[in-house]
């Protein structure tokens, strides 16, 4: 009996630099990033020439503007080369996984396993909704393994003899929820006893991506006024840290009710409003934070952004947050009263790949073409 494995395989446009990888995301733990580790396939011909060189390296793209506003020399786009390192020849040894080994058993002596490490403050994968006129790639952060033949790792490599495939960098939700959100606003008015309070409780702090969310209000209206309408909405907090003044806030979520009102002096209400942040009640908003995609694959409304200190923000990147607000309108005298909660909302984390256990002869038909995923041998890709 042995392990089945999913690879996923891009070639070089002249076949002879072909890349392996087990996986394309890669999970950012906070303290530290998941190595990307696979394989390089070499042609014959560059491995007989030792004079040839080929490097490695995985590049962050920053795309801060739109694509089709790139006029007169300007260039909307930044690329940051995180790790570059050259793959052969190498006197390094490469500690290798077990579906490396596997690899380099099936693929012959022209298997080179490598393994690169990105900085623990590295930018996770996001991308910003473009709008339904826009054209070209969205603006967002994504990342590139790429591998090329050349005398050194700064020059510019030839198309013909290069490959690059798009990979993620992604966060996933704590194993534990953090302190229940709370708190309780006042308000006091002028030449008028009393104040107005305001609670406002979620039931948890941390949400999975499709689960509805529970905002407990408590009104106590010990003023003279009249509580007249109640509105609780989700705000998304996108700040693009290139820019100084790079924060914005969009509602993705908001429910208006006047049940229960008017809330007369004296008197108290609580109630249970129930909002769902989608990206399907969204598909119009430009702006939105999206979780990174690859083509071919559904994304949603990004996850928030974990920062082990949050002081320590990479220049390079987009940082995500979410927040419940709620608003009482008092009329056009009495002015509003709103309460704000930040909470986090990520996917779970999966559970550890399973192999899928096969005989010997299923073993070797894995690397067949037709058992690679086919999307990734698209130019395109």
């Amino acid at each position: 009996m042995v392990a089945n494995f999913k690879v996923f395989k891009k070639s070089s446009p002249n076949g002879k630099i072909t890349i392996y990888l087990g996986k394309r995301d890669f999970v950012d733990h906070v303290s530290g990033v998941e190595p990307v580790d696979g394989v390089l396939l070499l042609d014959d011909d560059y491995i007989n020439q030792k004079e040839r060189k080929v490097f490695g390296q995985i590049v962050c793209s920053f795309r801060y503007g739109r694509e089709e506003d790139e006029v007169m020399g300007l260039n909307f786009r930044k690329d940051l080369t995180l790790v570059s390192e050259q793959i052969y020849p190498s006197n390094e040894k490469v500690e290798t996984t077990k579906l490396q080994d596997r690899l380099i058993k099936k693929l012959g002596p022209n298997a080179i396993p490598f393994k690169f490490v990105l900085p623990p403050n590295a930018p996770a994968t996001i991308t910003l909704q473009p709008g339904a006129e826009d054209q070209g790639e969205p603006c967002g952060v994504q990342y590139f393994l790429k591998a090329f033949v050349g005398e050194s790792d700064t020059e510019r490599p030839h198309a013909r003899s290069s490959v690059s495939m798009q990979i993620r960098k992604i966060q996933y939700a704590p194993s534990k929820q953090g302190r229940q959100p709370c708190t309780v606003v006042r308000k006091d008015f002028m030449l008028s006893p009393g104040d107005l309070e305001l609670e406002v409780t979620l039931d948890k702090q941390l949400y999975y991506h499709g689960e509805k969310i529970a905002v407990n209000i408590c009104i106590r209206n010990n003023s003279n006024k009249v509580v007249k309408k109640i509105k609780a909405m989700i705000q998304q907090g996108v700040d693009v840290v290139l820019f100084q003044n790079g924060q914005y806030r969009t509602t993705i979520a908001h429910l208006e009710t006047q049940e229960g009102c008017p809330i007369q002096p004296g008197s108290a209400l609580q109630k249970v409003m129930y909002l769902l942040p989608s990206l399907q009640s969204n598909k119009d908003r430009r702006g939105i934070a999206l979780d990174g995609q690859i083509k071919r694959q559904d994304t949603n409304l990004a996850s928030t952004t974990l920062l082990a200190n949050p002081e320590q923000r990479d220049a390079f990147g987009i940082i995500v947050s979410y927040a419940v607000k709620v608003k009482l309108y008092l009329g056009a005298l009495g002015g509003e009263l709103a309460a704000e909660l930040p909470f986090i909302l990520m996917h779970p984390r999966p559970e550890r790949n399973k192999f899928i256990h096969a005989d010997s002869q299923a073993d070797v038909e894995m690397f067949r073409q037709d058992t690679v995923d086919p999307s990734v041998d698209d130019p395109n890709y």
